[in-house]
């Protein structure tokens, strides 16, 4: 299902370059991310995928212009791809999802509201029972779930995620699936960068293919099957 495509864009990159230096890390990239769809950024390592990503959070300063047309109160969640945890901080899962619930800091408790709902976050995706566990004793896949519980509280207008399936299993990268379809049927967009492409075609509502700049933009069935993209990502025509 193809929603919001026709409809004017949410947020726009508009001749967007960066630079380190020397290298040019994003080239001349143009860029429209339709409402209530999700758009899934893909490329080779090194391509720029977490470039785009990091000017569009402000963390990175670029040439051109990023415009956003929020329709509600412009929240943005985020899903990094490296996520480090201290271990000698003494933080469980529910403290760390209680952070911005709650007024009062967490080592003075969380709230019986607070944990409540925590509960219900972390059972929709797939890590009920978790709350009382050390952050620091997660494995890959569940830091990047509580990350994804945290980034959808409240559900944002736009859900930024880079490679969130990296480190999680086939059962939660069905999951995973399903509660992105979830939060777009709510309306939220979605903002991907994934390797995974078997996920782009099960997914993706347009996909743009990086290298610097855009080689090109479509449909998963369409972009990922052409010639010079099966040549940049070898496996694109397998992935359907």
């Amino acid at each position: 299902m193809t929603v919001g495509l026709d409809e004017p864009p949410l947020v726009e990159f508009l001749d967007v370059s960066v630079r380190r230096q020397r290298e040019v890390l994003l080239s001349h990239v143009s860029l429209a991310i339709r409402p209530q769809a999700i758009h899934v950024i893909v490329g080779p390592n090194g391509a720029g995928k977490t470039t785009l990503i990091g000017a569009l959070l402000g963390q990175l300063a670029f040439d051109g212009r990023i415009v956003a047309h929020w329709r509600g109160d412009g929240r943005m969640g985020f899903v990094p791809q490296m996520f480090s945890v201290d271990g000698s901080l003494p933080v469980t899962v529910e403290d760390f999802l209680a952070l911005t619930r709650q007024r009062r800091p967490v080592c003075f408790g969380v709230g019986a509201a607070t944990r409540r709902h925590i509960g219900m976050l972390l059972e929709s995706v797939g890590l009920a029972g978790l709350g009382r566990r050390p952050l620091s004793v997660l494995s890959g896949g569940e830091l990047r779930r509580v990350l994804l519980a945290h980034a959808l509280d409240p559900q944002p207008e736009l859900l930024i995620l880079d490679e969130p399936a990296a480190g999680v299993d086939e059962a939660g990268i069905r999951q995973l699936e399903e509660l992105l379809l979830g939060v777009r049927r709510r309306g939220t967009t979605v903002l991907m960068v994934t390797h995974d492409l078997e996920q782009v075609h099960r997914l993706a509502d347009r996909v743009t293919v990086l290298d610097r700049s855009i080689v090109d933009e479509g449909s998963a069935s369409e972009t990922l099957s052409r010639d010079h993209v099966v040549a940049l990502l070898p496996t694109a025509r397998g992935g359907r």
